[in-house]
């Protein structure tokens, strides 16, 4: 699967205001109100048995940021950045999304991821092609969130998605990134036909210790 899309900074919009201190000069607020993490929720849509992440400290710890909604706070289950604060995860979906928005969270402190950049139906990046090539989207977070920040995204790019590779370049001011909660909000369309899926697996780069993908992107419904 190779479906580039054509990167664009996103003036976000987002549901409650609240003080932060962060670089970027836009004028919007943040913090997803509750009804926003419910409506159009993907929840159970991603298959999380199917994600992976590359550079994560613990191996499969990605898997417990897609949490309900309800347990959006919790800081217990995290993916934390090992060698470096690069961050690379891929999310597939279990039917076809028209994605609206991403929510995210990295907590409060300066480990919190400090860009996501956006790469729909790519499950071929890994760390050595991802900074060679374009995002679908680029979007700056936001420092010294208190809980999950919504993301639209440019909806016109994001209307018929697989999959989601989303890079983590870096934090705000820690030595490693880390990520509590990932969501997502859409539309979802159950597919008639498995479509074929290219298989990927990543090469380990002992080198630099990052985890690498074992997994392949497969047929698989979460239930």
């Amino acid at each position: 699967m190779n479906c580039h899309g054509e990167a664009h900074e996103e003036d976000h919009r987002v549901s409650q205001n609240h003080g932060h201190g962060h670089g970027h000069s836009h004028d919007h607020s943040h913090e997803a109100e509750v009804t926003t993490g419910l409506r159009d929720s993907l929840f159970g849509k991603v298959m999380v048995d199917k994600s992976w992440c590359l550079n994560e400290s613990m191996a499969g710890s990605i898997k417990g940021v897609f949490k309900p909604w309800e347990q959006r706070l919790d800081t217990v289950l995290k993916v934390e950045s090992d060698a470096d604060t690069e961050l690379l995860v891929f999310v597939p979906f279990n039917g076809m999304v028209k994605l609206k928005s991403i929510i995210v969270w990295g907590g409060s402190d300066g480990s919190a991821p400090e860009e996501m950049q956006v790469f729909a139906n790519r499950d071929d990046l890994d760390f050595d092609n991802v900074s060679n090539t374009k995002p679908t989207q680029v979007l700056p977070l936001v420092d010294g969130a208190t809980a999950p920040v919504e993301y639209p995204v440019r909806v016109a790019k994001f209307g018929s998605v697989r999959c989601l590779s989303l890079y983590f370049p870096g934090c705000f001011s820690e030595d490693a990134t880390t990520l509590y909660y990932l969501a997502f909000r859409g539309e979802w369309e159950e597919l008639k036909e498995n479509p074929i899926i290219s298989v990927y697996e990543s090469k380990p780069n002992i080198a630099d210790h990052k985890t690498p993908a074992n997994e392949t992107f497969g047929s698989h419904t979460i239930t």
